[in-house]
């Protein structure tokens, strides 16, 4: 059975009691959260699989070179919207919060889905492809301040790393003003290829689909080539400035905190 703290006036007592008997495998029970949810699968089920459906399934089927998946724009967006409202609805029943990643592909697949459908014109759509990066980048930036930053969402996730634990040696090491300038600087990274999207995916827009209004087949095309061809302009960019800023906050942690790599993530 496992040994009980015994409650002390001193906190430091009380840790170093603590510490003690998780090294001899005798801690105190943690009542285990939730599974940590996939990053990846989070992304792909949200964001990218409902974009793929929208651009691959939306062809009219009574188009001379319809293929058996082609199933017309109306079906395809109502596909593609069910999968960020389905595992948004799951999150929020397992996890008792909303998900942040199925509230952007809803926004997306309608915005995409509604301005498609209606064959908008090229600059309504490319302000709207340039809308949602910069709200990313503003939400970014700006949820610096508050007390539920969104770096830690896209990188410090609470279910990746061991946030308390890094905490704890931060304040021991006496570097909370180095620890702060780290986040601002990671945050600003992370919001600058966000506003960096912002301008590409406008342009991008602009000269996939200028002139191609009155074209419904030629547009719905045209909105394919602009996701494949942003997905490498624009997406892989993103993504290499996201893996560095990654590996910025993994080194600089070591060095602030005296932890190994290991220790700064949660046990897995």
């Amino acid at each position: 059975m496992p040994e009980e703290v015994p409650p002390s006036a001193d906190p430091e007592t009380a840790e170093v009691v603590e510490a003690a008997l998780e090294a001899a495998g005798t801690a105190p029970p943690v009542n285990a959260g939730p599974k940590p949810e996939n990053p990846l699968a989070n992304i792909l089920v949200n964001v990218l699989i409902p974009v793929v459906v929208l651009n691959f399934l939306s062809k009219r089927p009574e188009a001379a070179d319809a293929r058996l998946w082609h199933i017309g724009p109306l079906w395809a967006m109502i596909i593609a919207v069910s999968l960020p409202l389905g595992y948004g609805i799951w999150f929020a029943c397992t996890r008792k919060k909303a998900n942040f990643f199925s509230l952007l592909g809803l926004v997306s697949i309608l915005l995409t889905g509604g301005l498609g459908l209606a064959q908008a014109n090229a600059t309504w759509f490319a302000l709207k492809e340039a809308l949602i990066p910069l709200m990313f980048g503003v939400a970014i930036l700006g949820s610096h301040w508050t007390t539920k930053p969104l770096l830690n969402i896209f990188l410090l996730s609470p279910e990746l790393f061991d946030l308390k634990r890094i905490d704890k040696a931060i304040a021991r090491n006496s570097n909370g003003t180095a620890y702060a300038k780290l986040r601002f600087n990671a945050t600003l990274m992370l919001a600058g290829s966000m506003f960096a999207s912002s301008v590409m995916n406008f342009f991008l827009a602009l000269y996939f689909l200028k002139g191609k209004e009155s074209d419904q087949v030629a547009y719905n095309e045209a909105i394919g080539k602009l996701t494949g061809v942003g997905f490498a302009v624009i997406g892989i960019p993103m993504l290499a400035v996201m893996v560095a800023t990654l590996f910025l906050l993994l080194k600089k942690l070591r060095q602030l905190t005296g932890l190994e790599q290991d220790d700064i993530f949660l046990p897995r």
